[in-house]
């Protein structure tokens, strides 16, 4: 097959990776890529927000399969152009795909499913909005409707927060995305994040994690688009996970389905967990960064046939098949992210890591320079490892980070610590 795979980021190396150990896989592409990519895969140029230019240089190049790496252009219905071409798609309909591109349409396919999330209101007037606000009290949480890049979430400890961001969302700060919001109920509990492949009809779960969100060691400082993960989770045990299955998962594939826009691709639920129950944050239509790194180590090969499966609605005859493993990645970034970092610095050690079934850098903001690799953007590169025990894979990331020479890079020390 020659398969072609939507993105630039970590995430995308990751499916890259994993994809190639597939014998099915005969040509891969990667649009745009990145520097990581580009040893394992053809890099080409291409709008992939832009639908028919995607259709168009699939046919010109023999796609088989597309798989869509980031939400932007799910949210474009990139998919449904393809769909509508006759070239097999991994990733939902742009209607689907408002599961993540609007909170407020989430919130209402929830309380059609019946499914257990945070109180709400949504509101299109700033007014309105603060007035909740005063009513409700802190610590509340405020996020932007649609797609912000995963920065439009405030979670406000007292109520002059939650006002001013109401002030910046609705005065542009996060463009269209926030010109509604959603205020919620402040959850309180263990966050973590369960993947479920759909084809429409059936859904599969494929693994848990747990991201990293602030920036500095202890869960302290700003959020960031995430810091490292780990797989699995143990604060999602099989009880929980089962009892989310039939409470939260299945009842939002079948509204899904009944308003006629079945859900097609991965499902990313981030869940509350307290007291041995799931409430559901949010939803995303795509695989998480950097929890999409850890899955990817821990599922290899046989993700490429799980996601056709899924492509082709016959989910109902896939297995996942699990080791009894553990895995972790450490995201390294630009000196100054998640706030203004520099560009262009060179990374060093590179070459000298080991990349097999248990070792891997991941790249996300990388690009090859006079046949150095430099750093682009803010999070740089997913050191990932792989082992026994989750200690095992944690020791394995961090000696291969005190291999790498990038002194305008840094990287939390914790990962994985909630767990340990």
């Amino acid at each position: 097959m020659n398969i072609l795979i939507l993105g630039s980021g970590g995430r995308e190396h990751a499916l890259a990776w994993a994809v190639m150990q597939n014998p099915k896989c005969d040509r891969l592409i990667a649009a745009p890529g990145n520097a990581g990519m580009a040893q394992i895969a053809d890099c080409a140029k291409l709008d992939i927000e832009d639908g028919d230019a995607v259709v168009t240089f699939a046919q010109e190049n023999t796609i088989d399969f597309v798989i869509v790496g980031p939400e932007a252009p799910l949210a474009a219905g990139v998919a449904d152009r393809l769909r509508e071409a006759g070239i097999k798609v991994f990733g939902p309909s742009a209607e689907a795909a408002k599961l993540e591109a609007s909170k407020s349409f989430t919130k209402e396919i929830c309380d059609a499913a019946g499914a257990p999330t945070a109180a709400y209101g949504h509101f299109t007037d700033a007014d309105a909005a603060k007035a909740y606000i005063r009513k409700q009290g802190a610590p509340i949480v405020v996020k932007a409707d649609g797609l912000a890049a995963g920065k439009g979430v405030i979670v406000a400890m007292d109520e002059a927060t939650a006002l001013g961001a109401i002030d910046d969302m609705f005065g542009g700060a996060f463009g269209g995305a926030g010109a509604e919001v959603v205020i919620e109920e402040f959850m309180e509990g263990e966050e973590a994040s369960y993947f479920i492949l759909c084809d429409g009809k059936t859904a599969l779960p494929i693994g848990t994690a747990q991201d990293h969100k602030r920036v500095g060691d202890g869960d302290t400082g700003l959020n960031t688009g995430g810091m490292g993960a780990y797989s699995p989770a143990p604060v999602l045990t099989d009880a929980i996970a089962a009892r989310a299955m039939r409470e939260i998962i299945e009842p939002t594939v079948a509204e899904m389905a009944k308003r006629g826009t079945p859900y097609q691709g991965v499902l990313y639920a981030g869940f509350m967990i307290k007291d041995g129950q799931a409430r559901l944050v949010e939803y995303n239509v795509r695989f998480g960064d950097p929890e999409c790194q850890v899955l990817m180590m821990r599922l290899g090969a046989q993700v490429l046939d799980l996601m056709l499966a899924c492509a082709e609605g016959r989910l109902d005859e896939a297995k996942v098949n699990w080791a009894d493993d553990h895995a972790l990645t450490v995201v390294m970034a630009a000196n100054g992210y998640p706030g203004a970092y520099q560009k262009g610095s060179v990374i060093n050690g590179l070459d000298d890591l080991p990349e097999d079934s248990q070792n891997m850098v991941f790249h996300a903001g990388t690009t090859e320079v006079d046949g150095k690799i430099t750093a682009t953007g803010g999070r740089v590169l997913n050191v990932t490892a792989r082992g026994d025990s989750l200690q095992d894979a944690r020791d394995r990331a961090y000696a291969m980070i005190d291999k790498i020479d990038w002194p305008e890079g840094f990287n939390r020390s914790d990962i994985g610590w909630r767990a340990l």
